[in-house]
């Protein structure tokens, strides 16, 4: 299977990412298969070559969270809400109703 992922490079604390697809038994920083894009975290710079990720997409490849996140930034993948997402929101509201009725037990007593 063939996944798009980042490669890491740069100096130390310095990281820079290609956007690279490689097979998904390959390791992180192996021999690409394709060179999609760039990404620096530090200066938030993002450059992507749109018709070769359009072109690997509709082959099936299959991209990890972190290149997801920058291909809906970039506007090549429709956002979409993931199941854990909904969970960890469902759990945020349920912790911040009990903390208000603990605090509304405490100040009526």
């Amino acid at each position: 299977m063939i996944k798009l992922r980042l490669k890491r490079f740069g100096k130390k604390r310095e990281a820079s990412f290609r956007l690279v697809a490689c097979n998904s038994t390959s390791r992180r920083d192996g021999r690409p298969l394709q060179e999609l894009g760039f990404y620096n975290p530090r200066t938030k710079e993002t450059r992507l070559d749109t018709e070769a990720l359009r072109i690997r997409l509709g082959q099936g490849a299959q991209p990890t969270d972190a290149v997801r996140t920058l291909l809906e930034k970039g506007g090549i993948l429709e956002k979409k809400v993931r199941p854990a997402e909904v969970v960890g929101k469902l759990k945020q509201e349920k912790e911040r109703s009990k903390k208000k009725d603990a605090a509304k037990s405490e100040t009526s007593e």
